[in-house]
């Protein structure tokens, strides 16, 4: 009884090993894909301040725009 207890142990810790090494396995796929995702967040950020920063570029150059208009308005004394 003592020889079957002791296979019968040794039967679950293989499972048990079998079960670990299987999650192992799969914990390493999720690593691996989560590390893609955060690159791709990355890039995201990147594009989006990219946008941003073209956006104020663009403003900036709409103030001068409008700052010349004025001063054309005033010497032409076309301003209220």
């Amino acid at each position: 009884m003592t020889a079957n207890t002791e296979n019968l142990i040794l039967e679950l810790l293989r499972v048990m090993r079998a079960d670990i090494t299987s999650i192992k396995d799969g914990m390493r796929e999720v690593k691996g894909r989560l590390t893609s995702l955060e690159a791709a967040i990355a890039a995201l950020r990147r594009d989006h301040l990219g946008a941003q920063e073209d956006v104020y570029r663009q403003q900036a150059a709409i103030d001068r725009l409008a700052e010349r208009m004025d001063r054309v308005e005033k010497r032409l004394e076309l301003q209220d």
